[in-house]
């Protein structure tokens, strides 16, 4: 039995397992008991805490130690999306600079066009919803499943930024924030799909569910739905070519880490598990295939005898 978590739609558990030992979001290690989790003295990394900053990690350590402490691939992403559109408001740099526009893309060669439409966003209300998705799930995966694995996490997320871009060329969207953020969480929400998540109103469902939970909210909101249509099929394909159908079916592996990127952010063991759980395998095993005909041989049907 799964229990509901009282955030915003969704978010990480309180308490995270890192090398065998518990930590909170203020880096403490905890030990888990019958009643919940008890503190220990030490140093650690921080927990899976609520995404929004609370009082332990905002007023009792300040801003400046909550933001040292995101993961670092979503600390930079995070700050870009704050800053260009921070810089777009104040007037420092024309939003039509910053688009994916075809035409000044290959005519003129500003080749910086797909990096910012991917982090620009008109700043408001839905601006701030999607920014909370983006430090909430990304900072979940790569404290969670991605842990220690750096380098497959940015993998992650260059294959959704080129199918994303590829995709908001052909359809020519202009800003793909929206639908880069999506990618993230539908990947969160299928590695925890069996989770229990809440959403507005006190709704609860499975966290597979929640990409298209999001995709009604924001058809209620903007009378659009495509940006989330373009993130789920991004992440969709993404989550199949990785995981579901090389795992799950036994096929071919068609994604895969380059190795200069395992050579700059080299794996390290430990971390935090728990927080995302990779898909069963349903290869067979070798020997199943043998035992259909006797240990791998065909022996022929045979005949009754006086049949003839």
């Amino acid at each position: 039995a799964h229990r509901a978590e009282p955030l915003f739609p969704a978010g990480p558990a309180r308490c995270a397992s890192v090398g065998g030992r518990v930590a909170d979001g203020e880096g403490r290690y905890l030990a888990r008991g019958e009643g919940g989790c008890a503190e220990r003295s030490g140093e650690g990394r921080p927990g899976l805490a609520s995404p929004f900053p609370g009082r332990s990690s905002m007023a009792d350590s300040g801003l400046g130690e909550w933001y040292r402490n995101i993961p670092v691939v979503t600390r930079y992403w995070f700050t870009g999306s704050v800053i260009l559109p921070v810089m777009e408001r104040l007037g420092m740099v024309s939003a039509r600079s910053l688009v994916l526009w075809a035409e000044p893309l290959f005519n003129n060669f500003q080749i910086w066009r797909p990096l910012t439409a991917s982090l620009f966003y008109p700043m408001g209300f839905h601006y701030l919803i999607q920014l909370y998705f983006l430090y909430s799930y990304s900072s979940s995966l790569e404290r969670g499943f991605f842990d220690g694995r750096t380098a497959d996490y940015i993998f992650m997320l260059f294959f959704n930024w080129i199918c994303t871009v590829i995709v908001g060329l052909t359809m020519g969207m202009l800003i793909l924030f929206v639908p880069l953020v999506l990618t993230v969480v539908y990947v969160w929400a299928q590695l925890n799909k069996d989770q229990i998540v809440t959403f507005w109103f006190g709704m609860t469902f499975k966290a597979c569910y929640l990409p298209w939970a999001l995709l009604i909210f924001n058809f209620i909101l903007r009378n659009s739905v495509m940006d989330e249509l373009v993130g789920i099929f991004v992440g969709h394909m993404y989550y199949i070519l990785m995981f579901k159908y090389p795992q799950e079916y036994g096929g071919r592996t068609f994604l895969s880490t380059p190795q200069f990127l395992t050579r700059w952010f080299p794996p390290r063991r430990g971390g935090v598990s728990g927080f995302g759980v990779r898909p069963p395998s349903r290869r067979p095993p070798a020997e199943d295939q043998g035992n259909r005909w006797g240990r791998g041989y065909f022996w022929g049907q045979g005949q009754r005898l006086g049949d003839n």
